[in-house]
């Protein structure tokens, strides 16, 4: 049978070549496939077997993503409850695709890229979800490590941050502000100093004592599906695990309470009143949150400006777009007070 282009990043792929994969892991008989709704890089595709529903992911942005994600997968299926795609099954080998793939379970529920069913949903269906979102973000960070760190997958270690989290959050901002920095006019020197006096407030507060755990750095709506059942809304799966480490918790909230605030500042609260319910804020979370919202807003404003897709106004400033986020997250009454 004719190749089938289900993504541009996948390119052509045939029957037979799914079928070859779905029989490496003895997954069963190729029945169809279908692109995915959702996904900015077209790595995945849905396929079916007559024995389940899977997800393909393949041709990786680096070679160690698809083994950081089935390291964290098998570590969040075994010692949480947050529903994460497991079995992860990893072909590192190249022979049927020309590049290493994955094959896991597809997870149950809605996707957020459905508009027709984000139509149906009540302003309480909405609230509801947010804290769903707020719980299973809390479940995901059940998944504890003795110290901060991030997966080699070249040695399969955790290797810990030499100079500790906070400083690696540091050099992580100062990385992106360099960056930032050679796309004028949309990054100034204004901005990077203003920036720089925001970390310099709340360094402190970063090496405030804390319990490592798994920190996705990339959880928000497009990368879980929602699932009602009798007992209310739920959060069906959470995947894209490429980003993972091993840091502070508080760190995960930037990104989906960035995106619920200015949505309706309502989803923002009910996001982080679940969360924060089942761990609270530690001391200095006031001082911290700041930049571990710096960190996710520069994460996303060099990817726009790498990618020439600048979606903000003509004239903003990066710090007027995170002065804002923090003034509406406060005002909304999602910073607490320091624990």
């Amino acid at each position: 049978m004719d190749a089938t282009v289900y993504s541009q990043r996948l390119g052509p792929i045939t029957p037979a070549q799914l079928q070859a994969a779905l029989s490496r892991f003895g997954l069963g008989a190729f029945v169809r496939a279908a692109p995915t709704s959702g996904g900015l890089f077209g790595q995945n595709l849905f396929l079916t077997s007559d024995q389940g529903e899977f997800v393909l992911r393949g041709k990786p942005h680096y070679p160690w993503q698809l083994p950081t994600e089935r390291f964290f997968a098998e570590l969040l299926h075994e010692r949480t409850v947050a529903p994460t795609p497991w079995p992860y099954l990893l072909d590192p080998s190249d022979d049927i695709f020309g590049w290493p793939y994955a094959l896991m379970p597809r997870m149950p529920g809605f996707h957020f890229s459905d508009d027709a069913w984000r139509a149906t949903l009540s302003e309480d269906d909405r609230l509801l979800i947010a804290a769903a979102l707020g719980g299973t973000l809390a479940d995901l960070h059940a998944l504890t490590w003795p110290a901060a760190g991030s997966f080699n997958a070249d040695t399969a270690e955790v290797e810990p941050y030499p100079a500790g989290y906070g400083a690696w959050v540091i050099a992580r901002i100062e990385e992106l502000l360099a960056e930032a920095l050679t796309y004028p006019p949309h990054t100034t020197q204004a901005d990077v100093d203003w920036a720089r006096a925001l970390t310099a407030d709340g360094r402190d507060a970063l090496d405030a004592p804390f319990q490592p755990c798994a920190v996705m750095e990339d959880y928000h709506t497009g990368n879980v599906t929602i699932v009602r059942d009798l007992e209310g809304w739920r959060v069906g799966g959470v995947f894209d695990l490429m980003t993972l480490n091993f840091g502070d918790g508080e760190a995960d909230l930037a990104r989906q309470g960035r995106m619920y605030v200015y949505e309706q500042p309502e989803l923002a609260r009910a996001f982080f009143g679940a969360y924060l319910a089942r761990r609270p804020p530690r001391v200095g979370f006031q001082r911290r949150f700041p930049l571990y919202l710096l960190r996710d807003a520069l994460i996303i404003w060099v990817f726009c400006l790498r990618r020439d897709d600048i979606w903000w106004p003509d004239g903003m400033t990066l710090r007027a777009w995170i002065e804002d986020t923090l003034a509406r997250l406060a005002a909304s009454g999602c910073l607490p007070a320091d624990g």
